[in-house]
């Protein structure tokens, strides 16, 4: 038998219990910076060595961050379903688990591409800095998708949304678009299950299920209902 299909779209809440800091904490700053100062095309072309060695910084949190158990128990999944993990997250943490199927939203922290081509993509372990210029001549960037900018893997996220036969949504506030908006192209009538501490609202054609626990301690709780849903 085919195994069913459970797209599963994360966000900062998963990350956090690995000590990386939210995006958007209460008082509305990221490691003390606004989302103006480090997350758009404009703040990067005002102050590029603001905005890269913001990143660098993050980089290095990220590589000295590990995967938990809500990352891991994403990975035992995949022994009872087809799991494609959608995230909205720029860490590795996901693929560090093991998971095979991660498709990133936003980028990769460990990506970096030129300011001037966006489809070729190399690796980033280390930092940049200006002056570091890509084999075409210009200034590298983090392979990161800023406020303002195309979300270029939309369509084919999407795609996978519309093919699933339930969807899971893990520590994210549903708040950030077009992200948000994947869930617009589910099935109508399929399962939803929410796995965060605070429940977002959702206004839509599903069959809601809710588990108002962090991560770590809602996997689980999810996979024993989605085994029982699907008789796996």
């Amino acid at each position: 038998m085919d195994k069913k299909h459970i797209v599963i779209l994360t966000g900062a809440g998963i990350s956090a219990e690995s000590g990386l800091k939210t995006f958007r904490d209460h008082d509305g700053l990221w490691m003390g910076y606004r989302m103006e100062e480090v997350a758009t095309p404009e703040a990067f072309a005002k102050n590029q060595p603001l905005v890269l060695d913001f990143y660098n910084q993050r980089r290095a949190e990220v590589a000295a961050a590990m995967p938990n158990t809500a990352h891991l128990g994403l990975v035992t999944m995949e022994e009872y379903f087809r799991v494609t993990i959608i995230t909205q997250n720029v860490d590795d943490l996901h693929e560090r688990a093991g998971s095979a199927n991660v498709l990133h939203l936003h980028g990769e922290i460990f990506k970096m591409r030129s300011v001037a081509d966006t489809e070729t993509i190399y690796p980033c372990t280390g930092v940049i800095q200006v002056g570091d210029l890509a084999p075409d001549g210009y200034q590298l960037r983090p392979h990161i998708v800023w406020f303002g900018e195309a979300v270029p893997r939309l369509a084919e996220a999407a795609a996978f949304v519309h093919d699933c036969d339930a969807l899971v949504v893990i520590g994210t506030s549903l708040q950030v678009y077009p992200a948000a908006s994947l869930l617009q192209y589910a099935a109508a009538g399929i399962p939803l299950y929410i796995v965060d501490k605070k429940i977002p609202l959702v206004q839509t054609d599903f069959h809601l299920h809710t588990i108002a626990l962090p991560a770590t301690a809602g996997v689980g709780q999810l996979i024993s209902l989605l085994k029982e849903k699907f008789n796996s």
